[in-house]
C-alpha cells in the first residue's frame, strides 16, 4: 500500500515536471511549481510515518532515478538507519562513499598486544578492516551496530532488549561453530540491585558479546586484562574471567549485605524498638533479602554456565582448572547466602515479635480499662433500677455515696493489676 502510494506520487510529479517544461507562460510555471512542492511534501510526510525497513523497500523496488528523488524526501536524523537496510550497490549510488553512522551504543574490540588487551573504538566498517580481535564488547548497540559487526564477521548477534525473553532451556546451546551463551550479571549500584543479561557468542578465536548496561564486573575486566601481561590469552579466557569476575563482584555484594544486616541487627535487639522504627527496619531486611536472592540466582546461572563450557570439552587443561576453581567459588557463595538467609528470616521475626509486643501493650490497656469499669457498670445498672426499698434513693447524700462507690470499684482493680506488674 505504502509503495502504491509513492509510485502515485512519483507520477504526478513526473507529470507536472512535464508540464512545466512545456509552458512557456511564466504564471504557469508558478503554479506547477507549487503542485511539485504539494507532491514532495506528501511524500515527505507519507516516509516520516514508515519504518526504516519500509522505506528501504521501497527504495530497492524503484528504478534509481526516482530513488534519488524519494532519498532527497528522508529526513536527514533517520538517513543513517535506512542506509543500512539497502544494498551496498544502491547505498553508493545513492550517497557515494559515505559510510552509515553507527549509532549511540558503544562498540569495542580488544586485541591482544604484548600479552595484553589493547582496546580499540569501533565507529565505522573501515575501523573493522586492520584489527585482528579476540573480543569484541557491544554495548546497547543499535540495529545498525549489530548488522555491521554481523556482517563483518559472519555472525547474528542478538537485540539485547529481547535476552529476557529467553527460556531457561535456550540460554546455552551450540549452534553450527558458534557457542552461545546467555548470563545474568548482578548490577548493584546506589542501593538497587538488578539482574542485567548478557549474550555471549564464542566463535572460533572470537567472543562476542552483547548487553544493554554498563557492568563493573565488564570494567574490572578490562583494567586486569590491560595492567596484568598474561592475564589473558584467547577468547575462552575472557569469558572465564568474566565469570570469575562476577563471582568476585557477588562476593563482595554479600559482605555488604552482612555488614547492613549487622547494623540492623543493634537495631533489632534494643531496648525500645517503636512501630516507626520496625517499619523502617522491616524494609532494610526486605532490601537486603532481594539482593541476597538475587545473587544466588545469578551464581546459580554462572554456575550452569561454566559447568556447560566443561561438558563441551572447550577448555584447555588450565582453563578447565580455573573452570573449577569458579564452581568451587560459586560452592562457598551459594553457603554463605544460605546462612544470610537464615539470619534475615531471624531479624523478620525478631522484628514481627516487637511489632507484636507493642500492639500487645495496646490491647493490654484496653483490657485492663474494660475489667476496672465493670464494678462501677454494675452498680451503677442497680440503682438505675430505682426499686421502691432503698434508702439511698431518698437519702440527701446517696448520689454522692453512688459516685465515691463506683470510683471505689474503679481504684481497686487498678492497684490490684498495678502490683501484679501488668500495667508496666
Amino acid at each position: 500500500m505504502s509503495l502504491h502510494t509513492v509510485n502515485d506520487l512519483l507520477k504526478k510529479h513526473r507529470l507536472v515536471e512535464k508540464m512545466v517544461q512545456n509552458q512557456a507562460q511564466p504564471r504557469n510555471k508558478l503554479v506547477a511549481a507549487l503542485v511539485q512542492k504539494q507532491h514532495l511534501a506528501e511524500l515527505h510526510a507519507l516516509l516520516a510515518r514508515l519504518t526504516p525497513i519500509e522505506v528501504g523497500q521501497i527504495l530497492s523496488t524503484l528504478v534509481l532515478e526516482d530513488a534519488v528523488l524519494v532519498w532527497g524526501q528522508v529526513e536527514e536524523t533517520r538517513q543513517d538507519d535506512v542506509l543500512w537496510e539497502i544494498s551496498d550497490t544502491l547505498r553508493e549510488q545513492l550517497v557515494g562513499d559515505r559510510e552509515p553512522h553507527c549509532g549511540l551504543g558503544q562498540m569495542c574490540a580488544f586485541e591482544l598486544v604484548d600479552g595484553r588487551l589493547a582496546k580499540v573504538a569501533i565507529t565505522c566498517r573501515h575501523d573493522l578492516q586492520a584489527i585482528n580481535p579476540i573480543w569484541v564488547d557491544l554495548l546497547a548497540p543499535t540495529k545498525a551496530q549489530r548488522v555491521l559487526i554481523g556482517q563483518h564477521y559472519g555472525v547474528e548477534l542478538p537485540d539485547p532488549e529481547e535476552l529476557t525473553d529467553l527460556e531457561a532451556s535456550a540460554r546455552f546451546y551450540v549452534e553450527q561453530r558458534e557457542i552461545h551463551i546467555h548470563s545474568d550479571f548482578l548490577l548493584d549500584r546506589e542501593g538497587k540491585s538488578r539482574s542485567v543479561p548478557v549474550a555471549f557468542i564464542l566463535r572460533g578465536d572470537i567472543l562476542f558479546s552483547v548487553r544493554r548496561e554498563e557492568l563493573p564486573v565488564f570494567r574490572l575486566q578490562r583494567l586486569r586484562a590491560r595492567s596484568q601481561p598474561g592475564f589473558v590469552t584467547d577468547a575462552k579466557d575472557v569469558l572465564l574471567d568474566l565469570y570469575g569476575a562476577e563471582a568476585e563482584y557477588s562476593a563482595d555484594a554479600l559482605e555488604n549485605i552482612y555488614t547492613e544486616l549487622e547494623a540492623v541487627s543493634k537495631k533489632v535487639l534494643s531496648q525500645n524498638v517503636s512501630d516507626e522504627d520496625a517499619e523502617r527496619i522491616l524494609a532494610d531486611i526486605a532490601e537486603e533479602e532481594d539482593l541476597n536472592g538475587r545473587i544466588r540466582r545469578n551464581m546459580l546461572d554462572t554456575q550452569r554456565a561454566v559447568s556447560f563450557l566443561i561438558r563441551r570439552k572447550l577448555l584447555s587443561t588450565t582453563q578447565l582448572e580455573d573452570a573449577q576453581q569458579i564452581l568451587r567459588d560459586i560452592e562457598s557463595l551459594n553457603s554463605h547466602t544460605a546462612f544470610l538467609f537464615d539470619k534475615i528470616n531471624f531479624l523478620m521475626d525478631a522484628t514481627v515479635g516487637f511489632i507484636n509486643i507493642n500492639q500487645n501493650k495496646v490491647i493490654k490497656i484496653f483490657s485492663v480499662a474494660s475489667v476496672a469499669m465493670l464494678p462501677p457498670t454494675l452498680i451503677a445498672s442497680i440503682y438505675g433500677m430505682n426499686f421502691q426499698h432503698m434508702p439511698e434513693l431518698e437519702w440527701m447524700l446517696g448520689y454522692p455515696f453512688a459516685l465515691s462507690l463506683m470510683a471505689f470499684s474503679i481504684l481497686l482493680p487498678y492497684l490490684y493489676f498495678r502490683r501484679k506488674g501488668w500495667l508496666r
